[in-house]
């Protein structure tokens, strides 16, 4: 364990004396590495996973400058082990620098065995199958979210220390995935890895050094990836779960909103209908989007012929697919307006967000192929944090692996999943939530 060893008394130094260097101009101050991660971080955008490995892999540079521990590595946090934040971060006494307020501690809630199938084998964002996505999807978002304060927006996050081991483990389970002899991360001479990622002034380092923690120097203990999710303690007793956050007995009911048409939103982007004046609360709820028929068959068009679509496609063939057409490629579920109320904005809960659930039936059995992507504090906070209020999720594959029975009406439903302790009442306003054809990968 890492505590065991002479690095938790230099990380102990470290974070303190970093975080008591008050310039924030300076690499050795804790607040510089918060502002590198606020002007510079991709996130629900291409190198999502990579630019984080060089900011950690910089950051633990710093920490062993600060502490002259010069074989010093930053430790991470195994949540699919256990999901409560270690306990050196939970003491209270006076002068723990590990300790920042939360709002919950026990992130079980938020994993999720999805992006390690056997059926997700691309890597990056607007192919189909695409680990990067689903890993930021969940548990990536959710671990923000359940945890909440300063976790709970992209602008704070670096300040709770948890941040870092969080990340550190995030870049642990991609590195366990890229072992995997079926994934597929783009080659070492893909246009892919062309250029540099910047943190900072004269910080930078190339996309192609970030590719693997070989070309990085270094490894983890752990190399595998979580087969099942671990043990949950509720009211002193055990309990092994294997299913993402809690069962769906049914779909959640369908509100009464009003219907928005089909419109040109802009030169790459058409809307097919949605609804306006969506309101979340501490209850789940499905929308119900019609699509008239002209909309219906476009998206069809697009679903028989977007590079997103076909299971043995590579991300190569992705570029050669033919286009529909209409133009568009790809299909996204957007949730555009979307505000929370000073309470919420804290964190302690989120949604997931799927697509066709069924009506009836054996709902739980079925929700891992619906899903489509989580909404919470964190989610909200990065798309206000990049000027946007509007929250987007590729649904092409999803789409096209489902098939649909009713091309003509398309239900998005808002699954609620709360912490221990979570905000009652409206959390989230959506102005429209509607379902878009694009001419660009999300």
């Amino acid at each position: 364990m890492f505590k065991t060893t002479p690095h938790y008394a230099s990380y102990l130094n470290a974070v303190r004396t970093m975080k008591a260097t008050t310039d924030r101009t300076s690499p050795a101050s804790w607040q510089y590495w918060v502002d590198v991660h606020n002007n510079y971080c991709p996130h629900s955008a291409a190198y999502f996973l990579t630019w984080h490995r060089g900011y950690l892999y910089y950051f633990e540079q710093q920490l062993r400058t600060v502490s002259g521990d010069a074989t010093f590595t930053l430790p991470y946090w195994d949540y699919y082990s256990y999901p409560v934040i270690p306990s050196e971060f939970t003491d209270t006494a006076r002068g723990n620098p590990l300790y920042v307020s939360r709002i919950n501690t026990n992130v079980y809630q938020a994993l999720d065995l999805g992006p390690f199938g056997s059926g997700v084998y691309n890597f990056q964002r607007g192919t189909n199958n695409a680990f990067e996505p689903k890993l930021e999807n969940a548990p990536h978002n959710p671990v923000h979210d359940i945890i909440g304060n300063n976790m709970a927006d992209i602008a704070t996050a670096p300040i709770d220390p948890i941040f870092y081991l969080h990340h550190c483990n995030i870049d642990r389970l991609w590195n366990a995935w890229s072992m995997r002899s079926t994934s597929r991360v783009p080659s070492a001479t893909s246009s892919y890895w062309n250029g540099s990622f910047t943190y900072a002034r004269g910080l930078t380092i190339s996309k192609s050094k970030t590719r693997t923690t070989t070309g990085m120097s270094y490894d983890y203990a752990n190399d595998t990836m979580p087969a099942v999710l671990p043990p949950q303690a509720q009211q002193g007793r055990i309990i092994r779960v294997q299913a993402q956050i809690g069962a769906i007995q049914a779909r959640p009911k369908t509100g009464a909103f009003t219907a928005s048409p089909g419109r040109t939103v802009s030169s790459t982007r058409r809307s097919l209908g949605g609804v306006k004046g969506v309101e979340l609360n501490e209850f789940s709820i499905s929308a119900s989007i019609p699509l008239q028929a002209a909309n219906a068959t476009a998206l069809k068009d697009v679903l028989a012929n977007s590079p997103a679509v076909g299971l043995s496609q590579s991300s190569d063939a992705a570029q050669a697919a033919p286009q529909a057409t209409s133009g568009f490629q790809y299909v996204k579920v957007v949730l555009d307006g979307v505000k929370m109320p000073a309470a919420a904005r804290k964190g302690g809960f989120f949604y997931n967000v799927y697509l066709n659930l069924p009506a009836s039936g054996d709902v739980d059995a079925v929700k891992s192929q619906h899903f489509i992507g989580t909404l919470g504090a964190f989610q909200v906070a990065t798309a206000a944090h990049h000027g946007m209020s509007e929250i987007d999720y590729d649904v092409t594959d999803v789409l096209a692996r489902l098939g649909i029975s009713n091309v003509s009406d398309v239900v998005l439903s808002f699954v609620r999943v709360s912490g221990a302790n979570s905000p009652k009442g409206m959390a989230v306003s959506i102005n429209e939530a509607r379902i878009e054809l694009g001419t660009d990968a999300p």
